[in-house]
């Protein structure tokens, strides 16, 4: 498996053609998955290991990607600590029990994260057995920025008035809230890659609402706290969405592989993170909305930026979204193995 096009991609070696895998590509555009979400529910699937690994070894099968990602939730590491997660058909994620103030602190319940998120591990060992060594697997956690947002708003945000007014009222308190949160998910990714992940990635899909500034004051040190020690087990993707202006900071908070999303350019992004690093995005999701034609020219304009540079990484700057077309998905992993050959 070290010798695999996904994993040489990460280390910046020379590989016959660019891999390819895309973020959410288990979920609600895909037939077989809605047939299992018939039996489960969202967190109930994710608490089910043999139906968790059934989804992720499909996607595979079904679109031809250069690697799996496990599947579960990043906001799986909050529920232990007693914030009421749940997931609300239509509605999304909503954590019942918020954190508004520095004392809401003294009620979160710290945890082991190798006991309390087990079954993840054994979704990591059921997927491995049906992938049977095709493709590696990818497991992921949410970074402390992005899960402290949720615990903190209680849910999604466009604005993160809670978040930002508990970050600039209560330092003291937030850095202690993250620093709880890095300590959780550095314990939670060495658990999956006991288990058996060939990679990961720390997906911090919120921090685009930061500037520089507060990136640098806030957040930085506790990314690197969570991605400690891993890039010498594994290769670690660093991923965030609208990102353009923290590219180098991601890179500095750690990472093998930097995501970048579609609003900035691949050729100019890879020089500002540095090509020391491999890079892995950027088509925009809504493209796969688009004719195959379309597709596939804007899949070239990306591999042509790549510029045949060993480190590239093809995906979405995020995730599939639920009416996306699986023909249209299926055909930008045919276009984008076929041009880079």
């Amino acid at each position: 498996m070290a010798d695999h096009v996904f994993l040489r991609a990460c280390r910046r070696q020379p590989t016959p053609f660019t891999p390819i895998w895309l973020m959410r590509q288990a979920g609600r555009y895909m037939a077989e998955y809605r047939a299992v979400r018939e039996r489960f529910g969202f967190l109930e699937l994710c608490h089910h290991p043999a139906a968790a690994a059934e989804v992720t070894v499909t996607a595979v099968e079904r679109l031809g990607v250069d690697a799996a990602i496990i599947f579960a939730d990043i906001l799986l590491v909050l529920e232990p600590l007693g914030a009421g997660l749940a997931f609300a058909a239509g509605d999304g994620p909503r954590l019942h029990r918020p954190v508004r103030t520095p004392d809401d602190l003294a009620r979160l319940q710290s945890y082991d994260p190798a006991d309390a998120l087990a079954y993840v591990g054994e979704s990591i060992r059921q997927a491995r057995a049906g992938l049977a060594g095709r493709v590696p697997l990818i497991g992921f956690a949410g970074a402390p920025f992005t899960l402290a947002s949720y615990l903190i708003e209680g849910g999604g945000s466009r604005q993160y008035l809670h978040t930002k007014s508990f970050m600039y009222h209560h330092p003291q308190a937030w850095h202690r809230l993250l620093g709880l949160l890095a300590r959780l998910v550095n314990g939670y990714l060495r658990m999956q890659v006991a288990a058996g992940a060939d990679a990961l990635q720390l997906f911090d899909s919120w921090v685009g609402c930061l500037s520089p500034d507060d990136y640098r004051e806030y957040a930085l040190a506790h990314s690197r706290a969570a991605l400690d020690g891993l890039s010498a087990l594994v290769p670690v993707i660093h991923f965030g969405t609208d990102t353009g202006g923290l590219l180098p900071l991601l890179r500095e908070a750690g990472g093998d592989v930097i995501g970048v999303d579609w609003r900035s350019d691949l050729d100019t992004a890879w020089a500002v993170i540095g090509h020391d690093r491999a890079v892995q995005g950027n088509l925009d999701p809504l493209t796969l909305f688009a004719p195959p034609a379309e597709i596939r020219r804007r899949a070239k304009a990306i591999l042509d930026r790549a510029a045949g540079r060993p480190g590239h990484i093809f995906n979405l700057g995020h995730g599939i979204l639920p009416q996306t077309p699986v023909d249209n998905v299926r055909a930008l992993v045919d276009a984008v193995h076929e041009l880079s050959a």
